[in-house]
């Protein structure tokens, strides 16, 4: 069963689920959209089990202590801090860096410019920024993430919870998510309004143009072939940008839910990335 703790960063308070003993490697989790840490839970006890401290915190605008009002407060350079910051409030200078979905693209922001802070770096799903805004501006990543577009618009959370939450939901069933229970606890999260905002202002805040170093942190990149948001091109394109250790792995026939849909490839995956480049 894992914990509940209580991350404080800066002004901020961010709720966080966490497993495994105190003294372990720090293995820091970070969700997508529209998830919370609640997407973590078939991992943290895994990693727990092997002797790693896992956390998966609810990241800003998610976590009720951490709602700023002003959308520039969700550019990437602040989600990062919060990111340094947590690993900071868990007493561990060098920690293991995994995202999902936007946790991804913010996991590799992180890599680039704090990667002196990383043992290693895991991304599932979301390709590196520079090639996914190359395919947005010019390939096929232009009519997947069009999205995007109405995403930050003023009235997109009303159309979301609209009719009982019904494009919330369909944002999940219709694209390969199959876990009626997960889906549950999301729309309650998210039906309020707040979180929803919250997570919402990270599109409305970010072009995926922030500057961002190079990546030679110890890297593995997991992308499935049924993705319907993330396509092959910017996936394999990838490889150029890391210049450490890298290791791409496909999964075929899944869809965007990697972590919740296909947990024990996952872990599979991600215990042998970590444990290769354990201290």
């Amino acid at each position: 069963m894992s914990e509940q703790l209580e991350l404080q960063v800066g002004e901020y308070t961010f709720s966080a689920r966490a497993d495994g003993p105190s003294d372990g490697e720090l293995v820091l989790l970070l969700h997508g959209f529209p998830e919370t840490s609640y997407e973590w839970r078939a991992q943290l006890p895994l990693l727990a089990a092997e002797g790693y401290r896992a956390v998966a915190p609810d990241q800003r605008g998610y976590a009720e202590g951490a709602r700023p009002p002003d959308v520039d407060d969700y550019r990437i350079e602040h989600l990062a801090r919060d990111t340094i910051g947590f690993a900071d409030a868990l007493g561990a200078d060098r920690f293991h860096l995994v995202g999902h979905d936007w946790g991804g693209a913010l996991a590799w922001y992180v890599g680039g410019n704090h990667g002196d802070r990383l043992k290693t770096l895991t991304v599932v799903s979301t390709p590196h920024p520079t090639p996914f805004a190359e395919s947005i501006a010019g390939g096929e990543q232009r009519e997947k993430s069009s999205y995007m577009l109405w995403f930050r618009e003023s009235s997109a959370e009303e159309r979301f919870l609209e009719n009982d939450a019904a494009l919330l939901r369909a944002v999940y069933t219709g694209t390969g998510f199959h876990d009626d229970d997960a889906v549950a606890e999301y729309v309650r999260v998210f039906r309020d309004g707040a979180a929803l905002t919250g997570g919402l202002n990270w599109y409305r805040a970010n072009n995926f143009r922030s500057p961002i170093g190079p990546i030679t942190v110890p890297t593995m990149y997991v992308w499935s072939t049924d993705d319907v948001a993330l396509g092959a091109e910017a996936a394999h394109a990838t490889a150029r940008h890391c210049e450490g250790p890298y290791r791409f792995e496909i999964i075929e026939g899944v869809s965007h839910w990697i972590p919740e849909e296909v947990p024990e490839v996952l872990n599979a995956l991600l215990l042998s990335h970590l444990s290769t480049h354990r201290s």
